[in-house]
């Protein structure tokens, strides 16, 4: 990509797709292309033809998604699957359209079955029995791989797909009944930290800011704020935890996924196609390329795929993890681990040898990056 092409952003002003737009300004590209979702519904088919017919773009990235931790995925399927197809369709299909050079299609890690081995390796796809709490947005993600996949294999598209492990930072959603796992720890024990406090006016703040409190962490603050004090009592206190907290769950800061987006976007189709064979060795010579997705599995000795996993490579369990957070904020009591919600996929591990084959590693390790996250949290709440 030279840096005066046309890019179009979808999605520029979510985590992943704010992230992206950040790396794009800091390596000097000039042209980004954004709309805002009141500017332009991307579920809305005559809106998108419109758009890439009335705009000159040579690249797209496709990070626009509804996305959601396992209750809101568990409770509104319907929406998962509905809206993140149309917006797949009509953007990939628009994009061809208007003949777009090159387009990246962010997935999600929750597309491998919920037995895959561990790492799963991007050969995993399609092997085995989603997790069913959050399989509607999964087969969506899917779709949206094959999408790109098909339209390559029948029009001679440069269409890739990554696949981003859990991702975490700033431009986070914190809404406690759509969020994911870290944003919804952070903000948790937040409330728990001012509810020791007895910051009641921090409280309402927080909740006039980043969304309402449900009932049930409503009833742990006022506990915790009833309790602090106290040398004992009958009653627990203590912020409430979904699950057992031992899925174990890997989680990359949203800038270094950025980086690692923007390397996979700028390499040759020649490298990219060595890549996906597992051939990539720096210089590719040209016996080494596999140049059209004819073959979606390609040779027996050389496994093809159409899509390149982004993650840390290494994971942790969640009550681990809940342990980092806690100190972070600064939250002092006790954790409450209800069993009696779901976990989820017993462990979400990314194999990352085909990303690491280039050379790229994270740079941003868990603690400092939830560091850097809970400082933004702090920063946009005032």
């Amino acid at each position: 990509m030279r840096t005066d092409d046309a890019i179009y952003v979808a999605g520029h002003r979510g985590m992943v797709g704010s992230a992206i737009f950040r790396r794009l300004q800091a390596d000097g590209y000039t042209s980004i292309i954004t709309r805002t979702h009141r500017e332009l519904d991307l579920s809305d088919q005559k809106a998108v033809r419109e758009f890439f017919q009335n705009e000159k773009i040579d690249y797209v990235i496709l990070a626009a998604a509804k996305v959601g931790g396992i209750y809101a995925n568990d409770t509104y399927p319907a929406e998962f699957i509905y809206e993140n197809m149309m917006i797949e369709a009509n953007v990939i299909h628009e994009a061809y359209l208007a003949g777009v050079k090159r387009l990246l299609f962010l997935g999600s890690s929750c597309i491998y079955p919920k037995h895959a081995g561990q790492p799963m390796k991007e050969e995993a796809l399609l092997s085995g029995q989603l997790e069913p709490t959050n399989e509607p947005y999964a087969i969506a993600k899917i779709a949206g791989i094959k999408l790109c996949e098909s339209y390559n294999r029948q029009y001679g598209t440069r269409y890739r797909s990554v696949m981003p492990t859990n991702l975490y930072g700033t431009n986070d959603n914190y809404d406690l009944k759509d969020s994911h796992v870290l944003p919804a720890l952070i903000r948790k024990f937040h409330l728990a930290k001012l509810a020791e406090q007895r910051d009641l006016e921090g409280i309402k703040k927080d909740e006039s800011i980043y969304g309402a409190i449900p009932k049930d962490i409503r009833e742990c603050l006022n506990s915790i704020s009833k309790q602090k004090g106290r040398s004992s009592s009958s009653i627990p206190s203590g912020i409430r935890l979904w699950g057992s907290g031992s899925p174990k769950r890997e989680f990359l800061y949203v800038d270094d996924m950025a980086a690692a987006c923007l390397l996979l976007m700028t390499l040759s189709d020649d490298q990219y196609d060595a890549l996906r064979s597992n051939r990539f060795s720096g210089t590719v010579p040209k016996s080494d390329i596999i140049p059209s997705e004819a073959s979606v599995g390609g040779s027996d000795d050389c496994p093809m795929v159409s899509h390149i996993n982004i993650g840390a490579g290494n994971d942790m369990t969640i009550r681990e993890l809940a342990e980092i957070a806690k100190e972070v904020v600064g939250y002092k009591g006790d954790v409450i681990w209800d069993r009696s919600k779901p976990d989820g996929m017993p462990r979400k591990l990314l194999d990352i040898s085909r990303l690491n084959s280039l050379g790229w590693k994270p740079k941003i390790q868990l603690k400092d990056g939830i560091k850097h996250t809970y400082a933004s949290y702090i920063d946009q709440a005032g």
